[in-house]
């Protein structure tokens, strides 16, 4: 093993470290196959038997990864996934890949996180790196990880080397993948910066040091935070386009030929995904525990969580033209996932859609072809193909994804009614299409 940062970081440019990655999700799965592709001996560690037994055999479990790489990386053996932590004890790198949820307060639960840490720590030996990926708030690092793993007795940056680095993927993206999009570190120290930055550039072809695990913490919130406030801003305009009977759509198409000083965001039914509607959250927690309001952020998630409501009240408008009232109508939801291109249903509007609709008393199914079933607590939606749910007719249909299976050609000819949540319907006219 070695002891020292330069020992480190010599093992890592000739790729004969061993690398752990904990949570083999849809950030962790991607890490561990390209260390894996790269060389390394990879270790993928995961609390779920069946999630572990599916990988070992070559499957990549529906997340956004290639399957020929899963199973080329496993059958080689320099991929292998399991559940014994005990395995950590051999490894000189590790990678926290767990999820960061939200408390229904809207405070950080960093449970999950907790847990990897105190796992490592039961295996920490010297020289190893350690490296959180989960987002969380500026400070976790410094004020969680860090004094968690010096209770062991060894010390960070001498003994072992601590970082943190976002993730950074966009499922469905297949342009920008794990390799390809720069990786910001930032390290508790220099040494532990310059470790995990040595790390990464085996895989990836960008990595840009920052100063700080506060500052690499706070880039990934910036990013979504970003975001999710320019898509409130955009999701306000929306609603204040429909009151003002102006179609929203063109005008940011037309403000997009602007060649400077603008950057186009798109209205939706709402925001989705394990990021976005999330991590802006985390922000404004912690700014709320050093005495300072973020109210762009605050006011952003207010707006953008209110757009499934709009959504449902787009639909009893454009019911009530035919004389249909909610209840007892066909609603067909084209679309279950949050964005085009993958079967991902976390924190979709879609679902908060399904549900107002039900409540309202509405029969509701769904089309999806990345999603084959739904079922979340007390909402089971029935799914039908986009052809046969024309085939038998509905009240209303909703455009609530825009995936790229879908033809627009046929839902926009063959429904009575449609409401568009995201402009897939483009060029298409009629009475019977409501747009957002």
């Amino acid at each position: 093993m070695p002891t020292s940062s330069q020992d480190l970081i010599e093992r890592l440019r000739a790729r004969k470290a061993r690398v752990g990655v904990i949570g083999l999700g849809y950030v962790g799965l991607p890490l561990a196959v390209e260390f894996a592709k790269a060389g390394f001996v990879t270790v993928g560690f995961d609390l779920d038997e069946d999630k572990v037994r599916r990988i070992s055999s070559g499957d990549a479990c529906g997340i956004d990864v290639s399957e020929t790489d899963v199973k080329a990386m496993t059958s080689s053996g320099r991929l292998t996934a399991t559940t014994d932590v005990a395995k950590l004890a051999g490894l000189d790198s590790v990678n926290i890949c767990v999820p960061t949820p939200l408390r229904k307060t809207k405070d950080p639960d960093l449970s999950h996180v907790v847990a990897a840490v105190e796992e490592i720590a039961k295996h920490l030996h010297t020289g190893q790196l350690v490296i959180l990926e989960s987002t969380t708030y500026p400070g976790t690092v410094d004020e969680v990880v860090h004094p968690m793993l010096e209770k062991t007795g060894l010390r960070g940056g001498e003994d072992f080397f601590l970082a943190f680095s976002p993730e950074r993927i966009d499922p469905g993206n297949k342009d920008w993948t794990t390799a390809n999009i720069p990786k910001v570190v930032g390290g508790i120290d220099a040494a532990s910066t310059a470790v995990a930055q040595a790390l990464y550039e085996q895989i990836v072809s960008t990595v840009v040091p920052v100063s700080s695990p506060r500052v690499a913490e706070m880039v990934k919130l910036l990013e979504n935070t970003f975001r999710a406030v320019n898509i409130g801003l955009v999701n306000e305009l929306a609603l204040m386009s429909h009151r003002l009977d102006v179609d929203v759509w063109e005008v940011i198409d037309a403000a997009n030929t602007k060649p400077f000083g603008f950057m186009p965001f798109y209205p939706g039914p709402g925001l989705g995904g394990h990021c976005i509607p999330i991590d802006p959250f985390y922000l404004s927690w912690k700014a709320r525990q050093n005495g300072f309001e973020s109210r762009f952020i605050e006011l952003a998630g207010h707006i953008n969580a209110g757009m499934p409501q709009f959504v449902v009240e787009r639909v009893v408008s454009a019911l009530s033209q035919n004389r249909k009232p909610l209840r007892d109508a066909k609603v067909h939801l084209f679309g279950i996932a949050y964005k085009p291109g993958v079967g991902d249903v976390r924190e979709s509007p879609a679902i908060d859609i399904a549900g107002l609709l039900q409540r309202g008393g509405a029969i509701v199914s769904y089309s999806d072809p990345h999603v084959p079933a739904f079922e979340q607590g007390d909402l089971v939606l029935e799914q039908v193909s986009c052809e046969s749910a024309l085939e038998r007719g509905f009240d209303c249909g909703v455009i609530t994804t825009s995936h790229r299976e879908f033809d627009y050609d046929q839902i926009a000819g063959r429904s009575a009614c449609l409401v568009d949540t995201r402009n897939a319907l483009k060029g298409f006219s009629g009475a019977h299409i409501h747009r957002l």
